[in-house]
């Protein structure tokens, strides 16, 4: 086999020196590849079927975190308007609202991104026709401290939801 002179390709040293000044542009750009990327691999094997119908792409902001060791508990809570919880289905997202007895207007938020985990049915006859007067049950997830605060407001003042 005859001997050959070595292969030299002109210019490569002159484009690794240039990476290396510029890898700040480098890195960004490596980022966006990989971010790009991410979005259109849609989401996550094994995700809930929550997440397969949000948009793609887009972060979802979750009301209620759960931090590590907080457990969520079901605290029953009596809306004031029946009418209102007609509206709701499980998963939906609620802010918990209780008005003060003297109707001045003095509302406060008890629980925030509440998870409704149930919707009970009417027991009897005058739930079942929408009376505003005992209003209608609601089952929702919330942490225990909230749950106690919703049990206390409950008590004390008219309970109302607003959605997510």
């Amino acid at each position: 086999m005859p001997h050959f002179a070595p292969v030299r390709v002109r210019g490569a040293h002159r484009q690794l020196h240039r990476l290396v000044r510029h890898r700040r542009r480098a890195v960004a750009a490596g980022l966006a590849v990989t971010a790009a990327a991410l979005v259109t691999a849609g989401p996550l094997p094994g995700a809930g079927a929550s997440d397969t119908q949000r948009t793609r792409g887009h972060p979802v902001t979750e009301p209620v975190r759960e931090r590590h060791g907080t457990r969520l508990v079901a605290a029953p809570v009596r809306i004031a308007d029946a009418a209102t919880v007609r509206l709701l289905s499980p998963g939906d997202r609620v802010d918990v609202v209780a008005a003060g007895e003297g109707g001045a207007g003095d509302a406060s938020v008890i629980a925030r991104g509440a998870r409704v985990a149930e919707v009970p049915e009417p027991v009897d006859a005058t739930s079942a026709a929408g009376s505003t007067a005992d209003g209608a049950l609601v089952v929702v997830s919330v942490p225990r401290a909230t749950a106690h605060r919703l049990a206390g407001a409950g008590a004390t003042a008219r309970l109302a939801v607003t959605l997510c």
